[in-house]
């Protein structure tokens, strides 16, 4: 048996024990990083860190806890928070109670939450603030499981009148009540953690999804003991790494990197602000760091629209190092599956070495200086921006996985990453590819069903173990796998013809640098069309440029400059696609696509249906008049 399946087989029975496991090997190791505000109450931030004891010493406390609240093994205890040292804590305690992680994401509106509480009998609600309370607070008639609420940021979260005593209490007043319980017990956590078998339920994750309720997925403690040991297998994470985590935890994407954390052991800086993302990363300095698409595209247009802005001269120097960029990464990636070796013709490792000089040191440092690689996941990465951050040095190792399979299912194997593919199937994981294209999964990181839904467990889940993920791919010869678009996103136009709206939609953001979502259409149509909204920040610094400084967003899409600006780039997309599937008109929305409308998922993918019903007129009119119509 080779030491890859050694690794995998001799798996720890739970997170718990991985955990423990972790304390007992590096006690004094550096585990988390995460932020508070200056003591001055002024300037930026300052760092603090916590070693593996400490965070040993706090989990504990939190399981106690919620033993001594009457939490039992597999009862839901929910995780309303963002991203922050305390979720994983939390969390963790939670595992070590032998209970089971309900996540809610903190934007999820009220009605939502109760259903995501209510449908999975969730005993306590660990809540980031007053907000997540008030949500709660505002179902509790609706919710008789739910004995308590447990609140992180104690400021205004205090008891009302109404609420049953003891409903409400803080973290600290948690951790306080499990180390005064572990005085009278203390092998309470010991013991419930040596009960945990593998097939228990750890975690309970509602599908965010692009239509329909939210259905829950039961991920048991077997599913991050494979993850954590299969993620290390790959090689891409040592001990030395340091991991910036941003990512929502109550995401699957963002779930996956702590178990790998914990099994190497490597330092993880926890903070979930996004806006605080450029000003951490030089602090912070990773090695390595996962993001969605959608950060990657917004770097890229912040960079481009920063040379834009510096004249005619910089500018050029811009797109001809991004040219570089692009061909340095496409030779060196193929010669490196020739021959092993990624090099590249002399005179293009000159153009390059002026390039980096030039242009991608700067990037490399606003990334903190020692970034390997970046892991992108959740949608597709355009190719073309994959290939220039790679030729600029920052490697995107692009993966792919869904909440069914524990987030990662595929992964670009370091060196041998190939951009536009989601890399090879993690070690122990199967895949093949059906009649229609759909991909087929096994292996020990699926998932145990959907919660209290047998019928639509079955839909997906075969009977021989085989999942269906309802997307699209292409494998190789040796084994890359290339997602081509949802198998429901497919769209067939009155000619019959077929077209991948997310490919068409992901050459776009390649092209255009002002584009923050689109969204292609033609489904029964003769053909296509696309609703595009434009990233804020840089067409509003275009609009200085170009006399409509001073207006609105709103106003400025509505221009004609504006218009015929972003019909040049449909222009440049329509050159590279099939005659069926060039987009013949679009339409500029008055405001971006976000979270809080409903039109994208809180991992930023893109809600169809919802973002078509919605601008139902703008479609329409876009058809008026054809043949069809």
């Amino acid at each position: 048996m080779s030491d890859t399946h050694t690794l995998i087989d001799s798996r720890p029975p739970s997170v718990a024990t991985l955990f423990i496991d972790r304390v007992a090997a590096t006690p004094d190791g550096e585990a988390y990083r995460y932020p508070v505000p200056a003591a001055s109450g002024q300037g930026p931030d300052e760092w603090k860190s916590l070693s593996w004891a400490q965070a040993a010493e706090r989990v504990h406390a939190v399981a106690a806890g919620l033993i001594a609240l009457g939490v039992q093994p597999e009862e839901r205890v929910a995780l309303a928070s963002s991203t922050r040292v305390e979720w994983i804590l939390a969390d963790l305690g939670v595992m070590c109670a032998g209970a089971a992680t309900t996540t809610i994401y903190p934007s999820t509106n009220t009605e939502e939450s109760a259903f995501i509480l209510a449908d999975s009998d969730s005993r306590v609600l660990i809540a980031e603030d007053a907000a997540q309370l008030a949500k709660a607070r505002a179902n509790r008639d609706t919710l008789p499981e739910l004995a308590h609420v447990v609140v992180i940021d104690p400021a205004g979260a205090e008891s009302e009148e109404g609420d049953p005593e003891g409903w409400v209490l803080t973290l600290a007043e948690l951790e306080a009540r499990g180390a005064e319980h572990l005085v009278k017990n203390p092998d309470a956590v010991t013991d419930r953690v040596a009960a945990i078998t593998p097939d228990q339920l750890a975690t309970l994750i509602y599908t965010s999804g692009t239509t329909g309720r939210p259905k829950g997925v039961r991920l048991p403690h077997d599913n991050w003991s494979y993850m954590a040991r299969a993620t290390v297998a790959t090689g891409l994470i040592t001990a030395d790494d340091v991991q910036y985590l941003w990512l929502p935890l109550a995401h699957v994407f963002g779930k996956v990197l702590t178990s790998g954390q914990i099994e190497v052991g490597h330092v993880t800086a926890v903070d979930g602000r996004v806006d605080k993302i450029i000003e951490n990363l030089p602090v912070v300095q990773p090695t390595y760091m996962a993001a969605v698409p959608r950060i990657f595209e917004k770097v890229y247009n912040g960079v481009a629209a920063k040379a834009r802005a510096g004249g005619g001269a910089k500018y050029k120097i811009f797109q001809w190092a991004s040219g570089v960029a692009r061909e340095y990464a496409t030779v060196s990636q193929d010669n490196f599956r020739r021959t092993g070796r990624a090099s590249v013709p002399f005179a293009l490792g000159a153009k390059h070495k002026v390039a980096d000089t030039l242009v991608f040191a700067k990037i490399r440092e606003a990334f903190g200086g020692r970034l390997r690689a970046c892991i992108s996941g959740s949608a597709a990465l355009a190719p073309d921006i994959g290939l220039f951050f790679s030729g600029a040095g920052i490697h995107i190792l692009e993966g792919y996985g869904l909440t069914e399979s524990s987030a990662a299912s595929f992964v670009n194997p370091g060196e041998a990453y190939r951009t536009g593919t989601v890399g090879k199937p993690l070690p122990g994981t199967e895949v093949r590819i059906a009649d229609d294209g759909e991909i087929l999964l096994r292996g020990p990181g699926l998932m145990e069903g959907y919660h209290r839904l047998p019928e639509k467990t079955a839909e997906v889940l075969e009977s021989d173990g085989w999942f269906h993920t309802g997307d699209i791919g292409e494998l190789s010869e040796d084994g890359y796998l290339r997602i081509t678009d949802r198998k429901k996103d497919l769209i067939k136009t009155s000619g019959g013809k077929y077209i991948a709206p997310a490919e068409v939609e992901g050459q776009f953001k390649a092209v255009c640098p002002f584009v923050s979502n689109i969204l292609v259409h033609g489904a029964d149509r003769n053909f296509c069309t696309a609703l595009i909204s434009l990233d804020e920040p840089t067409i509003l610094g275009w609009a200085e440029e170009n006399g409509l400084g001073g207006k609105p967003y709103a106003d400025v899409v509505a221009s004609p400059q504006a218009v015929e600006l972003i019909e040049g780039y449909v222009k440049r997309l329509n050159e590279g696609l099939q005659r069926w599937q060039t987009i013949k008109k679009f339409r500029l929305l008055p405001r971006d696509l976000d979270i809080e409308h409903g039109e994208l998922t809180p991992s930023l993918k893109l809600k169809r249906p919802v973002v078509e019903r919605e601008y139902k007129d703008l479609i329409d009119d876009m058809y008026a008049g054809s043949r069809e119509a």
